[in-house]
């Protein structure tokens, strides 16, 4: 949330910070959404630009922490480090968790989320991975109904010989064996 001076006039967190003797670099300064410090801020109780407008409160909140975080040298390494550890953390459980079901995948993706917060190689993946769902629905959504009953049960027997194979040598339950022996003795 931006700050007002006496006068009226709003100090956004990267002015604010560079007041206090921090610097703010200037790959910060050019992130879309952020204003630069030279521009002049609309004064408090007038309309924000186009840009800004449709732009959710919470996320500008966000945006505005992590300015200040990132406007001190050592709360730029902390932030790295602690959003290294989360989404390694969050990857982590997802990839333990693709062979069974559930949402592996999912926890993956959010991961890689919570490492684009701070690492552009991970928010370009993001962009990537996103595309290309996005365009793998669209296909599946445009075949006819056979394709997609077929693709449907593609993945079922898939899920299903995961979690067959996932409680055979994890759990040592063997369900087909047990079906088939059920079936045979009834």
């Amino acid at each position: 949330m931006d700050r007002v001076t006496p006068l009226g006039r709003s100090i956004t967190a990267t002015q604010a910070t560079e007041k206090r003797g921090y610097g703010v670099s200037n790959e910060q300064r050019s992130k879309p959404g952020r204003p630069d410090s030279d521009t002049r801020v609309p004064a408090a109780g007038t309309a924000l630009d186009a840009g800004r407008r449709g732009r959710p409160r919470w996320r500008e909140r966000i945006s505005t922490t992590l300015a200040l975080i990132r406007a001190n040298p050592t709360g730029r390494v902390a932030l790295k480090i602690s959003i290294a550890l989360a989404g390694a953390l969050v990857v982590t459980v997802g990839i333990a968790l693709i062979p069974l079901p559930g949402p592996g995948w999912l926890l993956v993706i959010a991961g890689l989320g919570i490492w684009a917060v701070e690492f552009h190689w991970a928010r370009r993946l993001l962009t990537f991975t996103r595309r290309h769902v996005h365009n793998w629905t669209e296909w599946v959504k445009r075949q006819s109904l056979s394709v997609r009953l077929a693709i449907g049960l593609v993945g079922l027997v898939f899920v299903s010989t995961v979690v067959w194979l996932s409680l055979k040598y994890s759990l040592g339950i063997d369900v087909v064996a047990r079906v088939l022996h059920y079936l045979a003795t009834h």
